[in-house]
């Protein structure tokens, strides 16, 4: 086989190194300076769903939609990911195309990317997997939809108590926002549970008491596996490498119609113009793409008290100073972030001092404490977990020696004890000794 020729190979490079290779999930500058893969069943959802992509691309976000079986489909080349976040607006997908897969989905995610998938009556078994894999499990009645009698949306025709109306949010303001949700969700579709066990699934929103999963167009002969608050709505879930997920079983939630729509509870004199809608898939995107609840933690510094060289090693009950200094990304900026409850512990094994940081409201959190009289290879371990915001792991590793010889105090007061028991000694030794020799 003849080889290429240099100029064919250069010619090569030459136009490989005019292709831009995206970076791969958020830059540390700017979280939310990303492209994001829409893939869809149908290309009118484009025009159906417009307002929830607006929202999105006003935001400065790239929206890139694609048919879920395109068989170009690809979301990753030469090793790098080419989108940042995906979502999946294909409910009855059955393969995707190109070599987009199941396995590719998750990979995408466990790199660090961001997931929205919503589905419907239609779900497939790839869409359910991909969700059980997440910690979710819909429905395994493909026909069920969730039903509330109680707190369905009022509507000029009665219907089956399918479209629900549902106020149950999760309570988190770093996660829905701080401006409370007034009007009620309008909901449509299936139900799924969540794994009590599982820390990094929450329900963001609930089904009411009263509510349960099963078919509506057929007569009930035993009772639903899903029922009451146990029946999650929308739920959102925050990987341990920081990734977002959220899960939902209406596409519907996500629609124009939805979005616009007025609504009146079942039991509820008020009626509000407008649904909640639009205002919780807003936020609670936002929080998915990372534009709040984001932190960072830089310059990281301990030292000894009176000093500011950090050290490269510590000695037994030396005072030292630990300092951090902690952000959080409003969307645009990066923000002081104040709380009472970053902690840092003086590690070894075990912790043997755990001291709360104290700040200044201005990102920087500093304590003092003493090294314990304890040597060996500790580290400084901050471990920051709390709802809604990405987790903080910070650790510095340092060695603790004990005193020269030549560093003790000549005497310690606690050893006067011994001291006087040997002068005494040596006192009645002298004493015998004169006594034996002197006398008769």
């Amino acid at each position: 086989m003849a080889k290429p020729s240099p100029h064919l190979l250069f010619a090569i490079l030459s136009i490989a190194s005019l292709i831009p290779l995206p970076t791969g999930a958020f830059s540390a500058d700017r979280p939310t300076d990303r492209r994001i893969l829409v893939l869809v069943d149908d290309l009118s959802i484009r025009s159906s769903h417009s307002r929830f992509f607006s929202s999105l691309q006003s935001r400065g976000y790239d929206l890139d939609f694609k048919l879920a079986d395109d068989p170009a489909l690809a979301i990753r080349r030469y090793g790098q990911y080419l989108y940042d976040g995906l979502v999946l607006l294909s409910p009855s997908v059955q393969r995707f195309g190109g070599s987009l897969d199941l396995a590719a989905v998750l990979d995408f995610v466990d790199a660090g990317h961001d997931l929205i998938l919503a589905a419907d009556s239609s779900a497939s078994d790839l869409i359910r997997e991909i969700a059980t894999e997440c910690g979710v499990d819909f429905d395994e009645d493909p026909a069920a939809m969730v039903i509330d009698h109680t707190s369905y949306a009022v509507s000029e025709t009665e219907g089956d108590h399918t479209l629900i109306a549902s106020d149950d949010f999760i309570k988190s303001t770093v996660i829905l926002g701080e401006k409370k949700i007034e009007a009620p969700v309008l909901f449509q579709g299936i139900g799924h549970s969540v794994n009590a066990a599982n820390s990094l699934v929450l329900k963001a929103l609930s089904a009411s008491p009263a509510a349960y999963s099963a078919n509506p167009r057929a007569k009930l002969s035993s009772p639903p596996s899903l029922t009451g608050s146990s029946i999650s709505l929308a739920s959102v879930v925050q990987a341990r490498n920081n990734a977002r997920v959220l899960i939902t079983g209406s596409l519907a939630m996500f629609s124009n119609r939805f979005l616009k729509s007025g609504v009146q509870k079942a039991g509820s004199s008020v009626k509000h113009e407008k649904s909640g809608n639009e205002q919780f898939v807003t936020e609670i995107s936002k929080w998915v793409f990372h534009e709040r609840g984001h932190l960072k933690a830089v310059n990281v510094h301990h030292h000894k008290a009176g000093e500011m060289n950090e050290p490269s090693m510590y000695r037994i009950n030396d005072d030292l100073e630990y300092s951090v200094e902690i952000y959080e990304w409003s969307g645009s900026s990066w923000e002081p972030y104040v709380a009472d409850d970053v902690q840092v512990q003086f590690y070894m094994m075990s912790p043997y001092v755990l001291k709360t940081l104290s700040t200044n409201e201005k990102g920087l959190y500093t304590t003092a404490f003493k090294v314990p009289d304890v040597y060996g290879v500790f580290q400084f371990k901050v471990e920051y977990q709390k709802l809604g915001y990405t987790s903080l792991s910070l650790t510095k590793q340092i060695p603790v020696r004990p005193f020269r010889h030549n560093e003790y105090d000549r005497f310690i007061t606690t050893a006067f004890p011994y001291y006087g028991a040997s002068f005494s000694t040596m006192a009645a030794f002298f004493i015998f000794t004169v006594a034996y020799l002197y006398t008769k």
